[in-house]
């Protein structure tokens, strides 16, 4: 087995002997594969910011075309949860290419039949089962990271995935579907994200080929396909503190994605912001929040995982969703003012990035891809669970009451990480027993 591009397992690369790309964090031999999921996520985001308006203007009623995005966004869970389980039986390379191959297959049907039929009801067939596909891919190889890295370097690798990731989906596909619409227009563009998400598949099947990825997780025997999606259920009840981490990982993204429901409304008529400035304040904070992902893995990788994602995930974003609401409301209208408090908000998510090296730290290496498995299907929960309770809540207490549980809830979530989630895997806390050592062996009491 090796751990390193290289170097067999217990014996790294001196750190000075590394290539550019380990030092910065990412797994020389996965190269190419963070490549791949930024260019296939470009391609899945291009349709994020118009495919409901030309739904609507295709003949679907507003509450139809949302309706198909629910339908979507339900498969995405669903695909989240099969690529641990998959990856486990299969491998994630494997995986990758049934998510690719998925994916093409689903849009050809949706552009070449359901679209020209005008068949609403293969409309949703359709592109609500493309949406299995793209968790299939991006978190399969998500999990090939985990595998490969070094663990003193995880938190870092998962950064730079979650960097391509995002630039991907949704902030450079939106850009192209911008400059694509008035060229070719918007039929036309839905065409071009599928031959990038085909470019994207045939670089992760093709150009990745670490050992780690192309077997399955599990040692020895390989498990029939039903039993290890019965072990994908109950890793929940034999690891209970995975539970915890996939609370915590809900929490991350919960309010984000609550926060878009009422904050175009918030900024536009009680800041007195327009609509281009609020979707340019929107964009600033995804930039400036993808830069901060390797950022923040690597100074997981520093001063440890738990310290890391309760501190400034947990603590930060509580604090940030409080300044993202109260600040901008002491001086309306003050775009500056406005800006840097999304902004804080963007950049504390990112303090979350290292719980995807943590969370499978929580198991034994077998189940490793349940683990990721359970903590993809809590990111995708939370695309649900954010809006949900600015629905039922704010009609009882408010949007000043939404933000409150909002920040509560990222209080718990840093309270739960900080008591609960201390692995030994952790950079930090393998200091922090490291330092205890020399301290005992120096005959000083450990500090």
């Amino acid at each position: 087995m090796r751990t390193t591009s290289g170097s067999p397992e217990g014996e790294p690369s001196p750190p000075g002997r590394l290539p550019l790309v380990e030092r910065i964090g990412i797994p020389r031999p996965l190269a190419w594969g963070y490549l791949a999921v930024l260019v296939f996520m470009i391609g899945d985001g291009v349709e994020s910011n118009y495919l409901e308006p030309y739904l609507t203007d295709w003949g679907f009623s507003d509450h139809s075309a949302g309706l198909v995005i629910s339908v979507y966004g339900a498969f995405v869970a669903i695909g989240s949860w099969f690529s641990g389980a998959l990856s486990t039986l299969w491998g994630p390379r494997r995986v990758m290419r049934l998510g690719a191959a998925l994916w093409v297959a689903f849009e050809v049907l949706f552009l070449a039949v359901a679209l020209p039929s005008g068949n609403h009801a293969l409309v949703y067939v359709c592109y609500g089962l493309r949406g299995v596909a793209y968790p299939l891919f991006a978190y399969a190889f998500l999990l090939w990271v985990q595998l490969t890295s070094r663990s003193e370097l995880r938190g870092s690798a998962a950064g730079w995935f979650w960097f391509a990731y995002s630039a991907g989906l949704p902030t450079i596909g939106s850009a192209f579907a911008a400059v694509a619409i008035p060229l070719v227009g918007a039929y036309a563009t839905f065409w071009l994200s599928l031959a990038l998400v085909a470019a994207g598949g045939l670089i992760g099947s093709l150009a990745v080929r670490e050992a780690h990825g192309t077997r399955p997780v599990t040692a020895g025997e390989r498990p029939r396909a039903r039993t290890e999606l019965l072990r994908g259920i109950s890793v929940l009840r034999r690891y209970p503190r995975t539970g915890v981490a996939a609370l915590v990982r809900m929490i991350n993204t919960t309010p984000y994605f609550g926060f878009f429901v009422f904050l175009p409304s918030f900024f536009g008529d009680r800041i007195g912001l327009s609509t281009s400035e609020y979707l340019a304040l929107v964009s600033f904070m995804g930039v400036i929040g993808i830069l901060a992902d390797p950022v923040f893995g690597r100074l997981s990788d520093r001063f440890g995982w738990r310290y890391t994602i309760a501190l400034a995930g947990g603590a930060g974003c509580a604090a940030g969703v409080l300044v993202l609401y109260w600040l901008p409301q002491l001086d309306p209208g003050n775009y500056p003012l406005a800006l840097a408090a999304t902004v804080l908000y963007g950049i504390m998510l990112a303090g979350y990035i290292p719980l995807s090296a943590l969370l499978p730290s929580l198991v034994r290496e077998e189940d490793k891809g349940n683990a990721m498995g359970v903590y993809s299907l809590a990111a995708g929960l939370s695309t649900f669970v954010g809006p949900l309770t600015y629905a039922v809540f704010d009609p009882l207490v408010g949007h000043t009451g939404v933000v409150l549980i909002y920040a509560g809830m990222y209080a718990a979530g840093a309270v739960l990480t900080w008591l609960l989630l201390r692995v030994d895997e952790d950079p930090g806390e393998l200091r922090a027993a490291a330092a205890a050592k020399e301290a005992a062996t120096a005959g000083a009491p450990p500090a």
